[in-house]
Order: structure tokens, then C-alpha cells, then sequence
């Protein structure tokens, strides 16, 4: 079945400015469906969002999104800048049948160094620089390959007598008196003429068969000179310009692919980061890269300083607002909004945001509230997310971090979602709690978050059971993968709580070096692995605080 709310996600997918809503880097139920939603919410109140999750979904999550038929928000990998949140000029190229005068004019109109030069098909063949036009022209070439209507365009000429599409050929200026018999007497069936009104000159070059006729100064051939050039496949363009001007531009008529090299330069696409550029450009020094797609076709030109020209990709934080906790490249990306209901991260902002912060059981309780105060109706399907996140994260509100309005959301998305909610929430919490087919590492990274204080990293997994013996068994496995996470991410600590809501309490496994300073913060004598703390339901509440002012003093 096919919700509304999977309607307005599909709508809102398609739109390249759209906000992405998201909790933190070990999705739980809380900031999954707080991200769902506040998403839904926002597009309700006609904005462009879209949820997503940093991570797998747990077992507990995964439960709940089947029950309420709602599909699993897609992962986010990153909001670092790419190129195609940059203004980069979106597509400039010249097709390489264009002549060389509409490439130098481009450049300069639209002050560029360089453009990109494509096919037919839009390939990209090559990139055309200031520099390259400079050499040519340096060169001063006597042949050009180009076609009529290039000639045509470029002298702003008259269509005389078109015999041919395009011509390879040598060019011979015969209108200067002094030098006409030694041009005459060069002129074959691979030469383009230019010439004025001197009849035996016209002749002698149309017996020849000379591919073109370039008549300068808007001289016209007689119907007779008209009739040979047409038997003889002579092509002939009349011109204003005068064969001072004719010699100049002649050479702009060139097909611009004949100045591509056969080097292939640097290029990007659309995808690529602009850190990647950044670092590119430090060793090449280039100042334009042709951005192209993964079949090559070309979409435009990036020049250096295009990248101060940045579309931030629109981010609103749910469920936590610490930059460790939050989705890679985070500096990168406007973040408009947060929503969280935990202490202040390290999180800054360039500009305002909204913030709304509230000392509640769950960040869906805050997402309760703002459908309240927006008027907008909760549907079911919604309700069964909020209400979900709210029974995760106080446990069935048996957790000291339950408040009032924690219980008075339960009880009004209970009635709109059709369900007992204390039969649901052990089903729910059943679902997370079991351990099959899943791996030590995926225990730990269950629920499992990252913190800082005065230079010290610490982690926090924890995990929901009713059998503390299924893992207790195990237990040096666990305290192996503990001790290397810890090595690789430089914790100071790690450490695993088992929370028995049954029991009122959570077992502690922990990193072997972390036993001194687990003491310390317990102020006991002696903390052994798996050992059980009476009372110690809630992370935010029970554990984190502890351990911040421990590291802070």
C-alpha cells in the first residue's frame, strides 16, 4: 500500500533544492522517525524535504516502519560540497564544426579563457584556451578544412553557388596586381580563390576546377562564368568585405575541432567533490575543467573561481545537534533548523537557525508538538512514528527522562494509531532486543554515539534485552571488539550497556583501558565487565552526564 506521505516524498525527491532531514550517524527509532516526521510535516506546510538515515536501521526501527507500512528513508553519505552544487557554467562548448571566429567571440563575451569542444552527440572531444587561438593565428596558415556555411557565416557572405558542404584546401589571395601570375599559376582542383572582377583570372580558375570562389567587394560573376562554375562544381560566395579583411577572417572560418589537441585534459563530473578539485588544482595550476557525465557527454565549463559560488546543500538535525554525531562534510552545508532534545554539541552555524531544544523523553515529542502548534492533522501512519520514537526512548516512559508531555503525546497517538500502546511498545522493544544473526560489531554500533569534552573522545553503544546471558557468554569477544574500536578511533573510552528494562538497570562491558576511569567516574573500588548498575536506564540521563563531568573537571 501506498501512503500519502510516500506520495509527497516522491514529489519533493525529484527536486534538486530540497532539505534533507536526518538524525545522527547510529540511526535509532527516535531519530528515524522523528526525520520521517518533521519531513512530512514540512511539506505539508509546503516546503521540499526529504528524510534520511546515516547508518543501517536497527532491528527495533525496522519493526516499526513494517508495522506502519512506511519505507525505509534512503542513506546520506556525505553533504559535502560536490560540483554540481556549484555555479559553474552549465552548458558552454562549441560544437567542433564551428568555426574558429564563434569560438574566440564565446570566450570573450562570456570573459572566458577556455571552452570545451564537443561532437554532434555532445561527447567531449577536447578543450580550446586563449592560448591555442594565440598559436594559430601565430602560425598564419594557409589551408584551412571548413565548411560553406562556416565561410558564408564568417564573411557574411552570399550564397552564390553552393557545390559542396565542406573543403579542405589551400588559399589564394590573386587580387593584388603584382603578385597575380605567380598566384594564377598556383591555382589547382584543391584551391579556394579569392578574387576581384578580372575575368581571366575568373576563367582561368574555374577551368582549373578550384573547390570555391571568393568574390571580394560584391563583385558577381556574368550568367556565362555562373553557368561554367556550375558545370565545373565550382563553388562560388559573394562578400562586402574587401580582400584585406577576406584574408583575415578567412582563417576564423577553420573548424574549431582543428585546433583540439590529442592530450586528454583533466576533467570532473557533476558528482565529484570540490575538495577533490581543490586539491587537483594545486598541483596543476589550471584555471577551467570541462565537467562531463559518466558517458562523457559534456555539461558545461568550471573555472576556478566559479567555485566561490557555492549552493550549500539545506540540512535540518534531528535527535542531535554534535558535529561527531552528525553526517560527514556537516561544515559544508547550511543547516537551517534543529530539533533535539539533548545537551548543546559543538555544532556553529553562520547565520540563525530555529533551535528548538526541549528537556522531553524523545525528539518525536518535540515533532508532536510542532503539528500542534502548525494545526496540521496527524494521520496514522504518522502517529505510529511518533509514537514509536517516544516508546523507545523512555521505555515505555519507564525512564526518568519520561515527562508529562511525554505521556500525554503517548496518549493522544495511541487513540489516532488504533493500539495499546504498552503491548506495542514491548513488541516493539522485543524486536530490537533480539540478537540473531547479528555480529558482535553490530551490537555495539546498535545505538551507538560519539562524544567530546575538553579533548577527550568518548563512545556510548547500547543495546536493549531481556537475557543478559545471550551476550554474557560471549563477553570476551565483546571486550575485543571494544578494545579495537577504541584503538582505531582513539577513545578514551567505549562502553556497551545492556539495559534490562525488565531488570531496571544495564550490564557494562567495556574497553580494558577504560577500567581505571570507569571507577572514577562510579566512585567504586572495583567495576567489573558485564557488571550490572542498578537503575541505569537512560544514556542521556544516567551515563552521558556522569562521564561529561568527568573529563570536564
Amino acid at each position: 500500500m501506498t501512503s500519502n506521505f510516500d506520495i509527497i516524498l516522491k514529489e519533493s525527491s525529484d527536486n534538486m533544492d530540497k532539505v534533507y532531514i536526518f538524525g545522527h550517524k547510529k540511526p535509532d527509532t527516535d531519530s528515524v522517525m522523528s526525520a520521517i516526521a518533521l519531513s512530512y510535516l514540512k511539506n505539508k506546510l509546503g516546503d521540499e524535504t526529504e528524510p534520511r538515515v546515516l547508518g543501517h536501521i536497527n532491528n527495533e526501527t525496522e519493526y516499526a516502519l513494517k508495522y506502519f507500512n512506511i519505507s525505509v528513508p534512503k542513506y546520506l553519505n556525505d553533504v559535502k560540497l560536490q560540483i554540481k552544487n556549484i555555479n559553474y557554467h552549465k552548458n558552454f562548448y562549441l560544437k567542433d564544426t564551428d568555426p574558429i571566429l564563434l569560438g574566440y567571440q564565446y570566450m570573450l563575451n562570456n570573459n572566458l579563457t577556455a571552452i570545451p569542444i564537443v561532437n554532434n552527440n555532445n561527447t567531449f572531444l577536447g578543450l580550446i584556451t586563449i592560448k591555442d587561438l594565440s598559436r594559430y593565428f601565430l602560425e598564419n596558415s594557409k589551408r584551412i578544412y571548413t565548411s560553406y556555411d562556416n565561410i558564408l557565416k564568417v564573411l557574411e557572405g552570399t550564397p552564390a553557388l553552393k557545390k559542396a558542404e565542406e573543403f579542405n584546401a589551400n588559399i589564394l589571395d590573386t587580387t593584388y596586381e603584382s603578385s597575380t601570375l605567380a598566384k594564377i599559376a598556383n591555382i589547382d582542383d584543391n584551391s579556394i580563390v579569392i578574387m576581384d572582377e578580372r575575368p581571366s583570372v575568373t576563367s582561368y580558375a574555374i577551368s582549373k576546377r578550384v573547390k570555391l570562389i571568393i568574390l571580394v567587394n560584391n563583385h558577381k560573376l556574368s550568367d556565362e562564368e555562373m553557368k561554367l562554375a556550375n558545370d565545373n562544381n565550382v563553388s562560388v560566395i559573394y562578400t562586402a568585405f574587401d580582400s584585406y579583411n577576406v584574408v583575415k577572417l578567412i582563417l576564423f572560418t577553420n573548424y574549431i575541432k582543428n585546433l583540439v589537441d590529442k592530450y586528454n585534459p583533466i576533467k570532473f563530473s557533476e558528482s565529484d567533490y570540490m575538495d577533490t578539485v581543490l586539491d587537483v588544482n594545486k598541483r596543476l595550476k589550471h584555471t577551467n575543467y570541462p565537467i562531463v557525465n559518466k558517458k562523457n557527454k559534456c555539461l558545461g565549463l568550471l573555472r576556478i573561481t566559479d567555485l566561490n559560488e557555492k549552493n550549500r546543500k539545506k540540512v535540518i538535525l534531528v535527535d542531535h545537534n554534535d558535529k561527531l554525531q552528525s553526517v560527514d562534510g556537516i561544515e559544508q552545508a547550511e543547516i537551517i533548523e534543529i530539533v533535539d532534545h539533548h545537551n548543546l554539541g559543538n555544532l556553529t552555524t553562520n547565520k540563525v537557525v530555529n533551535f528548538t531544544n526541549m528537556a522531553v523523553g524523545s525528539t518525536c515529542t518535540i515533532v508532536y508538538i510542532l503539528f500542534k502548534q502548525n494545526n496540521v492533522d496527524i494521520p496514522k501512519q504518522i502517529a505510529g512514528c511518533l509514537l514509536s520514537g517516544i516508546l523507545s526512548d523512555t521505555l515505555i516512559l519507564k525512564s526518568p527522562t519520561a515527562t508529562l508531555i511525554d505521556k500525554e503525546a503517548v496518549k493522544e497517538l495511541s487513540l489516532i494509531a488504533e493500539l495499546d500502546y504498552e503491548k506495542y511498545g514491548m513488541d516493539l522493544l522485543s524486536a530490537g532486543t533480539t540478537i540473531d544473526n547479528m555480529s558482535k560489531e553490530e551490537i555495539v554500533y546498535n545505538d551507538f554515539k560519539t562524544y567530546e569534552e575538553s579533548g577527550t573522545r568518548f563512545a556510548i553503544g547500547q543495546f536493549f534485552t531481556t537475557n543478559f546471558d545471550e551476550i554474557k557468554k560471549d563477553i570476551a569477544e565483546y571486550i575485543k571488539v571494544l578494545d579495537r574500536i577504541s584503538e582505531v578511533n582513539n577513545y578514551t573510552i567505549v562502553a556497551l550497556y545492556v539495559t534490562d528494562i525488565v531488570k531496571d538497570g544495564s550490564y557494562i562491558i567495556y574497553n580494558t583501558k577504560a577500567k581505571e576511569q570507569l571507577e572514577m567516574i562510579y566512585d567504586v573500588n572495583s567495576i567489573k565487565e558485564g557488571e550490572f548498575i542498578k537503575g541505569c536506564l537512560s544514556r542521556k540521563q544516567h551515563i552521558v552526564p556522569l562521564m561529561l563531568d568527568y573529563f570536564e573537571n
